[in-house]
């Protein structure tokens, strides 16, 4: 405890007076008792081994929010296992974030865990205001002590912090932002919880040029620099500026129920004749944007780009026939169709990509004879790793170079291949229409940022084989069930990326209905019309 410090129980209620000031206070379970002052847990010199008991947990516990809840900073550290990181974190929390009082209420403990509730005052330049929330902590056996201590995470001091990140309280940099999709409706994370980390985002980049006013706040900062600031709690508000997204809230509404149906789960729309995003949603939604920001194998949802190197370079056409073995060898690696699948030699590319042949792709490998020829085609026309500016953090998708059969893998959206939702919508978005359009969620013009653009677009020829065969998978192939419900000119390509660690493969969707692309993917969520087909459906019905 610090120097100078009184202590007294009043009715239950654990409190000290430091300097005269009331600082802290920790609900006592079960009424005050003499035992109840700060201790040391486990102050025996045999160091204990074996698992812990209920008096630990509660002994150790107790004697942590007590002292976390006194302000003292050393005491409540020395109970933990990580006596540094909570030093830091326990005085920020006083220093830092202006916190004056501290009410903690802990709960039954389950095993090792306890729950507690926060009731803490933050007082800044003669404004004070509460703030509310719910934690836990772990108590676990020292590694080398043996004694019973707290395992230390930020989340003990408040459950959205993250390792490096820290709770402030201060001037905001910037002001509050009152962001409206493209027909003036308000978006705000409570509607809409998918644009959480969206809006915190665009009011750090744009809300100096919103034209409002910034006020007082707590606020979580956080370690890096691609995540952006969490507001907790406004102590006096400022004035919002308006700021106008290109987002539809009928799709972004439609995203946010279907990604819901999953327990990992994103989905991306964008309109291909402008490059507008329309929707974008997580399930779970955390700062990490994985619609836009997520890196992995898109599976068949890539023979879009596949297709078009393929018609370009005159080796097959929607019309002709084109061989569907169930397997084929390619230096050394087998691929295989789905359940071994095969088609008669006189059916027809469409088919096959409708049908999401694998084979029939790899079988053209040898006659491109460019190993590098696919990731140039996903550049060139697609506009894929030309340093996407959406106006929110994002990451640009990637096809490495690459020979044999990693290369072969990548013909099927399979090896080295990293890809998003939003990259996956915007090769159908381009598909569609031939033309690459940057993808963008605020408009170019509010800060003059540089588009990419794609260096050509798509010849008419290929544009229109391409569609046909979309369409015939939205209709009659592997996407029927799916886009069943979906009206308009529409198509599809279905995928399944095979994952290693996983029992069951990731599924991948992307469709588009008239003027608008959809794509998305469910983790481990198997053949693509099956889990991520319904996602999409259900975004391009809305966004119609």
């Amino acid at each position: 405890m610090r120097s100078g410090g009184k202590v007294a129980v009043i009715g239950g209620v654990f409190a000290v007076m430091a300097g005269g000031a009331l600082y802290g206070a920790y609900t006592v379970v079960g009424g005050g008792s003499e035992d109840d002052g700060l201790r040391a847990t486990g102050t025996s010199s045999e160091v204990k081994t074996g698992p812990l008991s209920e008096a630990e947990i509660a002994g150790t516990s107790k004697d942590f929010l007590k002292a976390w809840a006194a302000g003292d900073a050393t005491a409540a550290s020395l109970l933990t296992n990580n006596e540094a990181g909570a030093a830091q974190l326990l005085t920020g929390y006083t220093e830092d974030a202006h916190v004056t009082k501290a009410v903690i209420t802990p709960g039954a403990a389950v095993g090792s865990k306890v729950p507690y509730t926060v009731k803490a005052t933050v007082s800044y330049e003669g404004t004070s205001k509460t703030l509310s929330y719910a934690s836990e902590l772990t108590v676990v056996r020292g590694l080398t002590s043996g004694k019973a201590l707290v395992d230390w995470e930020p989340t003990v001091i408040h459950p959205q912090l993250t390792d490096g990140a820290t709770l402030r309280t201060g001037q905001a940099s910037t002001p509050e932002i009152e962001a409206v999709d493209r027909n003036d409706k308000v978006l705000d994370k409570e509607t809409y919880p998918s644009l959480a980390p969206v809006l915190a985002t665009l009011r750090e980049k744009y809300g100096a040029k919103s034209g409002g006013t910034a006020g007082i706040e707590t606020w979580i900062e956080p370690a890096g620099e691609s995540a952006p600031k969490t507001t907790l709690l406004n102590l006096t508000k400022g004035k919002p500026g308006k700021l106008r997204t290109t987002i539809e809230a009928g799709a972004q509404a439609a995203a946010e129920r279907a990604v819901m149906q999953f327990d990992q789960a994103s989905v991306v729309a964008v309109q291909p004749s402008t490059g507008a995003i329309s929707a974008v949603a997580n399930n779970p939604v955390t700062d990490f944007n994985a619609a836009m920001q997520g890196k992995q194998a898109p599976g068949s949802t890539l023979k879009i780009v596949t297709a078009a190197l393929l018609i370009e370079k005159g080796l097959v056409s929607a019309n002709a026939p084109v061989e569907c073995p169930k397997d084929v060898l390619y230096e050394g690696n087998t691929f295989h169709n789905l359940d071994h699948f095969l088609l008669p030699p006189t059916d027809t590319f469409t088919t096959s990509f409708a049908r999401s042949c694998n084979t029939a792709f790899i079988k053209k490998i040898d006659e491109v004879a460019d190993d590098s020829a696919l990731g140039k085609e996903a550049r060139d026309v697609f506009g894929i790793g030309l340093d996407w500016k959406t106006g929110i953090f994002s990451t640009d998708g990637s096809i490495p170079e690459a020979v044999g059969g990693e290369a072969a893998a990548q013909y099927i959206g399979q090896g080295t291949v990293q890809m998003n939702a939003l990259n996956i919508a915007s090769i159908t978005a381009t598909a569609r229409n031939g033309t690459f359009r940057q993808p963008v969620i605020v408009p170019q013009s509010l800060d003059g940022r540089q588009l990419a653009k794609a260096s050509r677009s798509l010849p008419g020829y290929v544009t229109a084989q391409l569609n046909t065969m979309m369409r015939a998978t939205a209709t009659w192939g592997t996407g029927k069930a799916a886009m069943a419900s979906v009206g308009g000119d529409k198509g599809a390509k279905t995928g399944s990326a095979e994952v290693d660690g996983q029992s069951v493969s990731n599924s991948w969707f992307t469709g588009f209905s008239d003027d608008l692309a959809a794509a998305a993917v469910v983790q481990s969520g198997g053949h693509g019309g099956d889990a991520a087909g319904p996602v999409v459906a259900a975004v391009l019905r809305a966004g119609r």
